[in-house]
């Protein structure tokens, strides 16, 4: 039989030394599990004399309930222990803010063309919308651009079966506005996305956005039209900016001007943004030629029209002081949060 005084003095040694519950339930099961040595004595009871059995028996009783006692005390003290130190490891101040999820943002193109109709929202203009895929009736006949025109060749326009094709500019969207015959005055504006056949360079894409605006009422002059481009000129880049007028062509306005900024990227000395001129064109205008007022049935009463049209990729460009537009259309998210951030400060 087993000298039980040898084995508690093992039990207790073995126990001082032990560090975790995960040790600590390997000595439990060493010393009383299954086969542990207690259990293989209580199994050999049997073979004793019956007297030297019942009292190494209650030797065995008493030293299996105390050993059990104490590696219970044991796990249940490094159990509380573990506990706490897992809640010092992973104690938060819940008193502190959070961390809030990441806020998305506008494109810097929508950002541009929010601000732009916001100007014109003080102006008194209202948004209109138009389909991207027009009829050459509404992108081109009703416009003074008859089907001779070299605006119609192929080399210049994306034409689809049927002989529709995607717009090449927002004027589209005054040609559907004034073909349901508004009452006057008439002030609306149109943003989006239009085509053109073109190669592409630093400031020219084959897809790009523009926003059109027009204005029809009585009285109206060259002069408003100055004016009205001034001012969101100067709304948009700030009062500081430098402007200038140019004569320009448009087949549906006559007369025809264009709004030229200073190059906000190198402040009119020439870069690769401006093609080293200095200047960047963000707005072509005119009063609205006499032949489409004539298609609609506004050619009475002195009636004049004013119209508009920008480039929303070059301005959001020239705001953000950026030489190339094919960013803009990139979906690095990390360039559009530079760009974003661009925008904002």
């Amino acid at each position: 039989m087993t000298d039980l005084e040898q084995l508690r003095e093992q039990f207790h040694k073995e126990l001082a030394d032990a560090s975790d519950t995960t040790a600590l339930e390997e000595i439990r099961t060493r010393f009383l599990g299954r086969r542990s040595v207690l259990k293989e004595q209580f199994r050999l009871l049997p073979q004793l004399p019956e007297q030297e059995r019942r009292e190494y028996a209650g030797r065995l009783n008493q030293l299996s309930q105390a050993l059990e006692q104490q590696i219970g005390q044991a796990i249940d003290t490094a159990r509380r222990a573990e506990t706490a130190e897992r809640l010092r490891d992973e104690w938060i101040d819940v008193t502190l803010p959070g961390q809030a999820p990441r806020r998305g943002a506008w494109h810097p193109l929508t950002d541009v063309e929010e601000r732009c109709l916001t100007v014109l929202r003080r102006l008194g203009f209202e948004r209109a919308e138009g389909p991207e895929v027009e009829d050459a009736y509404h992108n081109f006949d009703a416009l003074n651009i008859p089907q001779h025109h070299p605006a119609r060749d192929m080399q210049d326009t994306f034409w689809l079966d049927g002989g529709r094709l995607l717009r090449s500019h927002t004027t589209t969207v005054q040609a559907r506005v004034l073909g349901s015959r508004p009452e006057l005055p008439v002030k609306v504006a149109a943003a989006g996305r239009v085509y053109r056949n073109e190669a592409v360079d630093a400031t020219h894409l084959a897809m790009f956005h523009q926003l059109e605006g027009f204005w029809l009422e009585p009285g109206l002059t060259l002069g408003h039209l100055k004016e009205l481009l001034s001012f969101v000129a100067r709304a948009l880049y700030g009062e500081d900016i430098r402007l200038r007028f140019k004569p320009k062509y448009y087949p549906y306005t006559e007369p025809s001007i264009g709004l030229d900024i200073a190059c906000t990227n190198c402040g009119g000395d020439g870069c690769e943004a401006c093609h080293r001129v200095g200047w960047v064109t963000i707005i072509g205008a005119g009063m609205i030629h006499p032949a489409v007022l004539r298609e609609f049935g506004y050619d009475r009463d002195g009636i004049r029209g004013i119209a508009f049209g920008w480039g929303t990729t070059r301005m959001t460009a020239q705001l953000l002081g950026i030489t190339k537009v094919r960013p803009l259309y990139a979906s690095d998210q990390r360039q559009l949060s530079h760009l974003h951030r661009g925008m904002t400060a």
